[in-house]
């Protein structure tokens, strides 16, 4: 993980205490940038076109996708409605037929 420098000294040796950044050389003490907390916070996901996804939002599917381990296939232009995010390769969980799925945001667009 990268830790910013220090704004006072510019050292690389700065680390995180708490709420708070701290420089080891200097004794500065700094808060974090409000923006890169959010942005650490909320990861975003976003969709085959680059848009925004959310919780509970509706996608339809790019491409026609194969299901591991069975020889069935998702059509293009599915409807998938009450989408989740979630950390990892495949960042939706969502319900297709009544059958859980995890879905990858590059095969899917807002509805």
């Amino acid at each position: 993980m990268s830790y910013p420098p220090c704004p006072q000294c510019a050292s690389a040796l700065s680390y995180h205490d708490g709420t708070q950044w701290v420089c080891p050389e200097c004794a500065h003490e700094w808060q974090p940038q409000d923006g890169a907390a959010e942005s650490a916070a909320a990861p975003s996901v976003c969709d085959a076109h680059g848009t925004p996804l959310q919780d509970g939002d509706a996608v339809v599917l790019v491409k026609d996708l194969k299901i591991k381990g069975s020889s069935a296939v998702i059509k293009q232009g599915t409807k998938v409605k009450n989408i989740r995010l979630q950390d990892g390769d495949h960042n939706i969980s969502c319900k297709i037929n009544g059958t859980g799925m995890n879905l990858k945001s590059e095969f899917v667009k807002k509805a």
